[in-house]
């Protein structure tokens, strides 16, 4: 059994923008010459979260607008009292999608749905610069 760990470098825009890294993501996997294993994908911060999604514009419009129906920005949140921030319902919404998602590799591939692509969503109040850590384990 082998561990490769690497990283994805993004910079986000904005809140709620929705980044593609499915290609990075199967670029490492290629590199790396597994067979068969599993590829964990982490963000290291309490504002960032990964999907699974078709990345499409009619689901990039659907998921925030839904994120706004369950966490909306005018709602009070405690945490502003905290650290005197606006980002509340950033860490709320990291906090219910998650830091993380792993996929197989089967055949030296990613394994994933035809229209199904992993994505890196931006969930603080503004852009950010992120490292997302990628770990391979396998054969």
């Amino acid at each position: 059994m082998v561990t490769i760990t690497d990283t994805i470098s993004i910079h986000s825009k904005k809140e709620l923008d929705m980044i593609n890294i499915t290609d990075e993501l199967e670029s490492i996997v290629s590199r790396s010459k597994l067979n068969a294993g599993i590829c964990h994908v982490f963000v290291a911060g309490a504002t960032g979260a990964l999907i699974a999604i078709e990345y499409e514009p009619g689901l990039k419009k659907d998921f925030p607008d839904l994120l706004e129906r369950i966490s909306p920005k005018d709602l009070y949140y405690a945490h502003h009292e905290t650290w005197h921030d606006d980002n509340g319902r950033s860490h709320v919404r990291a906090s219910l999608i998650g830091p993380d998602i792993t996929l197989p590799i089967r055949n030296g591939r990613l394994v994933h749905g035809t229209w199904q692509q992993i994505a890196f969503l931006e969930l603080d109040t503004r852009g950010r610069s992120r490292e997302l850590i990628v770990t391979l384990t396998g054969d």
